[in-house]
């Protein structure tokens, strides 16, 4: 999906809380269906080639969604917005519900996730959380044709993934950093069935260090894409090494995640992307 010679931009739909069995929520499922088709329409009409749909109003995250009511209203605001939006539309359950973010793409046309572990073991603000791929394998070969954005070090977190392989380098080798970030790169692609890594900073809104991007790059036969912090400023810098980018924060009102979406900012990184 992602390959081609223009860069591949991914909006991202910010959703307020969803409803739960335990919280009725301050809005309608039939207006958050509404918001989410009129933010998936505005972006891909002012040019972005795909929208990825995100409870980002569900924080602080579980590890895992299980409530069925919050399932259950993410599937169906999916549903209208792959039926009224012509580009590619994606999901991303946080904190890493993989399982439930692939079977609700299957149930609505979706075309892809964005799993933050998937062969990697996080320490992040909502606990331990373990790699998702043996989990998805079932779902994966009784309905292939979606694809998985898979993090590397993904923001909010510290990979002891990527710490156990450099450590077990460090002594051994000059390289330590490079060759643990290779074997973690090859681990998404060959043994998750990565089909595109995203690369982060340390935070939302936060820039990959240049650094990593371009290693990251090197080490992958799959797309890169920038998963935050991408801008007008930096796209030129960034995109030298990625073949796309997610972006949430800078196309909202004064930059911050959450906010409402700034008509006058997408069109600033949309231009300032188009005239690579």
């Amino acid at each position: 999906m992602v390959e081609g010679g223009s860069k591949f931009l991914i909006g991202v739909v910010h959703l307020p809380r969803l409803p739960n069995t335990s919280y009725r929520g301050e809005i309608s499922i039939s207006s958050l269906i509404d918001k989410a088709v009129e933010d998936a329409s505005l972006l891909v009409n002012e040019g972005f080639d795909a929208v990825l749909i995100e409870n980002f109003g569900d924080s602080p995250y579980l590890k895992r969604v299980r409530d069925p009511l919050t399932i259950a209203s993410m599937t169906v605001i999916v549903k209208e917005v792959v039926k009224n939006v012509k580009a590619p539309v994606g999901i991303n359950l946080l904190r890493n519900s993989g399982r439930e973010a692939y079977s609700i793409a299957v149930a609505t046309g979706a075309k892809f996730i964005r799993v933050n572990a998937l062969v990697e073991t996080l320490v992040t603000d909502s606990g331990v959380i373990e790699p998702e791929a043996p989990k998805l394998r079932s779902v994966r070969i009784n309905y292939p044709g979606v694809e998985i954005f898979a993090d590397v070090v993904c923001k909010h977190a510290a990979s002891l993934t990527f710490t156990h392989k450099y450590h077990q380098l460090l002594g051994l080798s000059d390289k330590a950093y490079d060759e643990a970030l290779e074997s973690l790169v090859s681990d998404l692609i060959e043994r998750g069935g990565a089909n595109a890594i995203v690369v982060t900073g340390l935070k939302t809104g936060v820039e990959p260090e240049e650094y990593l991007l371009k290693k990251v790059k090197e080490f992958s036969k799959v797309p890169i894409l920038i998963g935050s912090g991408l801008n007008p400023q930096n796209a030129g810098k960034l995109l030298k090494y990625a073949d796309g980018a997610i972006v949430g924060s800078y196309i909202r009102e004064n930059g911050k995640a959450g906010n409402p979406i700034s008509l006058s900012r997408v069109r600033e990184l949309i231009k300032a992307v188009k005239d690579l």
